[in-house]
């Protein structure tokens, strides 16, 4: 089928992202995050959509880890969700900021406490000796906040404003269909326009 246009691409991808919360077993909200060195060098890993509206897309980390060091000194990111079930994808381009504390707090604190623990015990991307060093980590936590688990300091979110979604649909003989969001800055009116397969 092809894609209708519509004048915004947001709606557009609340549609497809609910079919595959319906029809995609596993993490409908995976997607593929692709970062790069302020030298250009790029890296790319599967991370969790936890935040979509008209100002962008969220995600959570370590600020410490590579993906959080990339994102601090080179501000800027494409996104690809894959729908195999649904055989579509789309990709998504722009700049990020950081989600102010307030998001990163309600977000955290909406996660269970074994997420939270290991939010503290994970030094994520540094070298790990053996699993019992980890291991030793998480008791160590988990002894210092019987309760209530904090946020830790280095932990939060960023958010990907879209200046750029591209939405694909597999096509008979590799025909594909592809729609095109582009736009300058934020807020600024979308052009569309399909693509060539």
């Amino acid at each position: 089928m092809v894609i209708a246009a519509i004048a915004e691409p947001f709606s557009l991808f609340q549609t497809w992202f609910a079919e595959a919360e319906v029809h995609e077993p596993n993490d409908p909200n995976a997607m593929a995050l692709a970062t790069a060195t302020r030298q250009g060098a790029p890296s790319v890993r599967m991370v969790l959509l936890k935040g979509a509206d008209t100002r962008g897309f969220v995600f959570y980390t370590n600020f410490d880890s590579r993906k959080g060091q990339e994102l601090l000194t080179n501000p800027a990111a494409a996104l690809c969700f894959h729908w195999k079930s649904l055989r579509r994808q789309i990709r998504v381009e722009g700049p990020v900021q950081s989600v102010t504390p307030e998001e990163a707090d309600t977000y955290f604190f909406s996660r269970p406490r074994g997420s939270q623990v290991g939010a503290w015990a994970s030094q994520q991307s540094r070298p790990l000796t053996n699993r019992a060093e980890l291991e030793e980590r998480v008791a160590e936590i988990e002894h210092r906040y019987p309760h209530d688990v904090p946020r830790p300091p280095y932990w939060s979110g960023f958010r990907l404003t879209p200046l750029v979604i591209e939405f694909w649909q597999d096509m008979p003989s590799r025909l594909h269909d592809r729609l095109i969001y582009k736009r300058d800055r934020e807020n600024a009116p979308w052009k569309t326009l399909r693509l060539q397969p």
